[in-house]
């Protein structure tokens, strides 16, 4: 009887993680292109993060975030960020964006349980890539203090900055 019981337990035990495995193993398909570029705990003024991606699909249209990963040191309420698209032709777009980076209590938002926080920023929603060929997409921090011209030579807090690309199917 209590054979059975423990071979019972090891077939549900093996059964749980076969099918925590096969979850845990799945890829999404709808991902295009997702990279991350890390900093030195600060995103510096000049630190332009550039991302490389070839496309071939000119049909599908597609959702375009900047994924931030930021800490308790980032000082500030929102980001201001410039965005580049390089494209085939060599037309260049280029967009000034805002986001909200934090609540009125000055806690920051996005994603984890730690003081470390995903922030999953909209940049584009159902872009059809006009030309097949290679992308280059830039993104730079143009925050800047109550007053002052110049963007701050060192945003603290920011660990990483990636672009992601989804097939919006």
């Amino acid at each position: 009887m209590i054979h059975q019981v423990l071979i019972k337990n090891k077939v549900t035990f093996l059964f749980f993680v076969v099918c925590f495995l096969l979850i845990s193993c799945q890829q999404e398909n709808n991902v295009v292109f997702d990279q991350y570029q890390k900093t030195e705990g600060y995103w510096q003024k000049q630190d332009v993060k550039t991302y490389v991606v070839s496309v071939n699909d000119t049909i599908s249209p597609n959702d375009m975030f900047i994924n931030l990963r930021a800490n308790r040191n980032y000082p500030y309420s929102n980001i201001y960020v410039i965005f580049k698209m390089y494209q085939p032709d060599t037309t260049i777009l280029v967009d000034t964006l805002q986001y909200q980076m934090a609540n009125a209590q000055g806690e920051l938002l996005g994603e984890g349980f730690t003081d470390v926080k995903l922030s999953k920023l909209w940049l584009k929603k159902g872009h059809v890539f006009k030309q097949k060929g290679t992308y280059k997409f830039t993104l730079e921090q143009a925050v800047r203090e109550l007053g002052e011209v110049q963007a701050v030579e060192k945003l603290p807090g920011v660990s990483e900055v990636g672009l992601r690309i989804e097939n919006d199917k």
